[in-house]
């Protein structure tokens, strides 16, 4: 990539790159991939020839291979066989309509079979979730996530991410509203870990509105994320809104300075420095 992140990300006071999402036709030369799944699909389900045991044997969360791929500076990348987690799968693009198991397992789970998260109230409201965010079918074979950095010069990312605690935050999202005069730019819906960096941000574009989505709410997510970090995915149309305004906001402000200084005090409090 041409743009030169790097002083926008030193004013911002963050340490850590950006990641960037993007599908592609070319498996990634080396990066976190989950083993082989089994087989599934809606027809299956109906006619009891899903093996649930075979499918969880080598479950892999997205946000968990993120979380491998954020402390290597590496990728990690899915594809319809290879997708470790059937909600995930669903996500990214690669499996709908989303198995009526999922729909109690999120749910109230299946009485002496399944113990439900209980995130949502009923298996009728996970179906309706799932049916109103409608992820995009995945226009390639594989979804790749990865340091800004290390996209080509022929890769584009769709969606950029920022993993960030809260004075950072308030950075990105006071910048957000700066670039692109929107007061209601932020959004923070109801979502698993992974569909706060691809398909909200997506499902938004899809209907013509240029948002960025803090996430990291997801609970069963929580573990592959650092204390008090929260996730910021923005189209990559705003991120270069970012690079090219910047230095006319508020990060250049004697404001942002005692920001930037409790950036760096939560840094060393958390060991990163």
């Amino acid at each position: 990539m041409s743009e030169q992140p790097g002083a926008f990300l030193e004013a911002l006071g963050y340490s850590e790159e950006p990641f960037g999402v993007f599908y592609t036709g070319t498996e990634p030369e080396s990066g976190f991939v989950p083993k082989e799944g089994a087989a599934f699909s809606c027809e299956m389900e109906e006619r009891g020839e899903v093996d649930f045991s075979a499918l969880f044997q080598n479950w892999s969360c997205v946000m968990g291979n993120i979380w491998l791929a954020r402390k290597k500076k590496s990728a990690a990348y899915f594809e319809a066989r290879r997708f470790g987690c059937i909600g995930g799968s669903f996500y990214l693009g690669f499996h709908r309509p989303q198995l009526e198991f999922i729909a109690h397992y999120v749910s109230t789970g299946i009485p002496g079979r399944l113990d439900g998260e209980r995130y949502l109230p009923s298996p009728e409201v996970t179906r309706r979730f799932f049916n109103e965010l409608q992820p995009r079918p995945a226009p390639a074979r594989f979804c790749v996530f990865k340091p800004l950095s290390l996209f080509k010069e022929n890769e584009t990312p769709e969606i950029v991410t920022f993993f960030a605690r809260g004075e950072t935050m308030a950075g990105l999202c006071t910048l957000a509203t700066f670039v692109t005069e929107d007061f209601e730019v932020v959004a923070s819906p109801f979502g698993a870990g992974c569909s706060y960096i691809v398909t909200w941000p997506l499902h938004y574009l899809k209907q013509g509105r240029m948002k960025a989505v803090i996430g990291g709410w997801d609970p069963s997510d929580r573990k592959f994320m650092k204390t008090d970090e929260m996730t910021f995915s923005i189209p990559y149309e705003m991120y270069l809104l970012f690079l090219e305004r910047w230095e006319k906001s508020f990060l250049l402000t004697d404001t942002w300075a005692g920001v930037k200084k409790k950036i760096a005090r939560s840094r060393k409090a958390w060991g990163e420095e």
